[in-house]
């Protein structure tokens, strides 16, 4: 079974849930609550026009928002109508998938990476040191079918992730390694901990969603057999 763009689409929205997520004329909107992009966008829910994007924008600085819209596969036309209004692309991501079994082929070993959930204060740590504070947290902590992820490497803990599951995707996020700890195989250990973790969950595939400027990153998941399955990117109001 092949997973779509459309697919995962929703499945990061399960997997990285919005504080608030609801249909408002031709638009989802999204409650972030300072969680960042992913759950702050709104995405287009039928062809839009200039009148359209401009209730769009109020709504979201009603919400205390600044205007943001995810273009997804299809939503060329969004797309030149945002670029019309000055709004600049910002974060091109791809988004990957690889059937589960591929890295469900090799056992992990001992104590090098654990499925936890609540997150312990170690965790939490090496979550801020990346940037990802309580907020993202809050994200986590929302969706239905969850985990986290820590692995230890050279005796020490070495690195975090978290994993969602939904309509038979384990999708990965928040993946971070402690800056001494890498280059040495710490996220390649916590993808497949990932993955046994989803296939105990019933999941046929594993996706993970990378920024197109993460050079190293999009390169381990590609080394790892991961392959694009779609593409989004975000415009952003300069005001």
């Amino acid at each position: 079974m092949n997973v779509t763009a459309h697919q995962l689409y929703e499945v990061c929205d399960q997997t990285w849930p919005a504080a608030r997520r609801f249909d408002l004329g031709k638009w989802t909107l999204r409650e972030g609550r300072g969680g960042g992009k992913r759950v702050s966008a709104a995405t287009a829910l039928d062809a839009v026009c200039a009148e359209d994007v401009g209730q769009a924008e109020i709504d979201m600085q009603e919400m205390g928002q600044q205007p943001l819209f995810m273009i997804r596969q299809g939503d060329d036309a969004l797309d030149a109508l945002l670029e019309a209004r000055g709004y600049p692309i910002v974060d091109p991501v791809t988004l990957y998938t690889l059937p589960i079994e591929n890295l469900t082929d090799v056992p992990i070993p001992r104590v090098t990476a654990f499925t936890i959930w609540e997150p312990l204060a170690i965790m939490a740590e090496i979550w801020a040191e990346g940037g990802i504070g309580p907020a993202r947290l809050d994200v986590m902590s929302r969706a239905q079918i969850k985990t986290g992820v820590l692995a230890r490497w050279n005796e020490q803990p070495a690195g975090v992730a978290f994993a969602g599951a939904h309509d038979n995707v384990c999708m990965v996020h928040a993946v971070e390694v402690l800056p001494h700890q890498r280059r040495q195989g710490v996220a390649e250990w916590m993808m497949r901990a990932a993955a046994f973790w989803g296939q105990s969950q019933g999941a046929t595939h594993v996706s993970v969603l990378c920024v197109t400027q993460n050079v190293g990153a999009n390169a381990l998941y590609r080394s790892l057999g991961f392959a694009p399955a779609g593409r989004y990117h975000y415009r952003q109001s300069p005001e």
